[in-house]
């Protein structure tokens, strides 16, 4: 059997030509699959971003008080406010007793000074 460089030729040739063809279909498809890949990689850079946002924001929110401790201050509040309400009320009162007791003593005073101014007139 001998080697014919005529017969070969064409064998070689076809086998190159589907080793090319094979190249530019891998090419093409793996144009693609580079675009899907910087897309993965951007969007693996961005979920590390929010992920360490999420973490800021639950380390932030450990810190705060619940839903129940707000409602125990909010009960507690209202509670401050209606005893100052009475206590207001009360002082109030006292005011206007105080208020009472205190107008003859103003009498007495505005008289006193009638009666001095009276006396400097006479003297002078």
């Amino acid at each position: 059997m001998t080697f014919d460089l005529a017969t070969a030729a064409p064998i070689v040739a076809f086998v190159l030509s589907v080793i090319a063809l094979g190249t530019q279909i891998k090419s093409i498809l793996s144009s693609g699959e580079k675009k899907l890949e910087e897309r993965v990689t951007k969007l693996e850079t961005k979920l590390v971003e929010h992920d360490r946002r999420i973490q800021t924001l639950e380390s932030d929110l450990k810190h705060l008080p619940d839903r129940d401790t707000t409602h125990r201050i909010e009960i507690t509040m209202a509670q401050i406010m209606g005893r100052l309400d009475a206590q207001d009320a009360t002082l109030a009162g006292r005011f206007e007793a105080m208020d009472e007791r205190l107008k003859p003593i103003q009498a007495i005073g505005e008289r006193l000074q009638d009666v001095l101014v009276d006396q400097a007139r006479k003297v002078a």
